[in-house]
């Protein structure tokens, strides 16, 4: 059975870790073949996987939603790379018999297709003595994963109860609240009856919040992840607040683009928070402004997430 579509990809960091510096820190180059392919080595006729897509199951309680954007595996035999593949794959492999084989969830980093990386925080899923037979496709279906165990989920933001952790700042003329019960634009599962939502207009056009909590800064070279869901018809940029020991800095990070579905998304914190190791805290800020020619908008935002590996 032919594969269409081979990606190579760059080699994944020997720690699992996201420690590249800047936002985007793995590229992906993919190349289409057709036709016929011609493989290394003395096996010349390969055996293939399928999996149809890669789900998240969570404790609500500890890590929250099981929302996920995974978008890719990552196919590894005894630890070496095979490649990466969009989802449904039929992924082909130049080996038969018994096979150790680990799959790792990948993501679209920052939201953008050519930044593709194995979310460090999803454990792999892991076959051991899977048999392969060449020239057959061997189905594993839905296949599933779920948080590593050593994390910190350093704040974690569902809007199911009264209270919410984000607070306007003197700029913004709006705030954001729970929606109404029964809102058909509400996150809606078996969890989640409630979002945030945030309202814009001519007369309150502009809209800025803070984490109402400050986070410490973790050690250089550390992973650490933003999770947000959101659906949403006008833009609103995602970023850090960091308090060095004279001044604030604000760094813009990510600008959400309009999405009428809820999507999710998955934003690096770790490189910009590592070139402040001085810093005494930082805080998560989300800004919006009424785009031109809109009357109203509004923003909803759901599961979010800050999450690191415990130090």
């Amino acid at each position: 059975m032919p594969l269409k579509t081979i990606i190579a990809v760059g080699r994944y960091l020997s720690d699992n870790r996201i420690n590249k510096q800047g936002i985007v820190i793995l590229i992906l180059s993919t190349f289409t073949f057709t036709g016929c392919y011609k493989f290394s080595g003395d096996q010349t006729i390969p055996s293939y996987i399928r999996i149809d897509s890669i789900g998240l199951n969570t404790d609500y309680n500890t890590e929250g939603s099981n929302s996920h954007n995974i978008t890719d595996a990552w196919v590894y035999i005894d630890d070496n790379l095979i490649g990466v593949f969009d989802l449904p794959a039929v992924v082909p492999i130049l080996k038969e018999g018994p096979q150790n084989i680990d799959i790792r969830a990948g993501i679209k980093l920052n939201g953008i297709s050519s930044t593709r990386v194995p979310y460090p925080f999803y454990k792999p899923i892991s076959f051991d003595e899977y048999e392969l037979y060449p020239d057959s496709v061997r189905n594993m279906g839905v296949i599933s994963t779920g948080y590593e165990s050593n994390l910190e989920f350093a704040w974690m933001e569902d809007f199911e109860v009264p209270g919410i952790t984000l607070e306007e700042n003197s700029t913004s003329d709006t705030a954001i609240k729970r929606t109404s019960p029964g809102d058909p634009n509400a996150f809606i599962d078996e969890y989640s009856q409630y979002s945030g939502v945030v309202s814009l207009a001519e007369d309150k056009p502009i809209w800025s919040s803070t984490s109402i909590k400050s986070f410490p800064i973790i050690k250089q070279g550390s992973s650490l992840l933003l999770e947000l869901d959101f659906k949403t018809n006008n833009y609103f940029s995602v970023g850090l607040l960091i308090k060095d020991p004279s001044q604030f800095v604000k760094i813009p990070l990510v600008v959400a683009n309009h999405s009428d579905t809820w999507k999710k998304i998955y934003i690096n914190l770790g490189p910009n928070v590592s070139l402040h190791p001085q810093g005494d805290y930082y805080k998560i800020v989300m800004e919006s402004q009424l785009e031109s020619g809109s009357s109203k908008a509004d923003i909803y935002l759901d599961n979010i997430k800050l999450i690191y590996f415990q130090q």
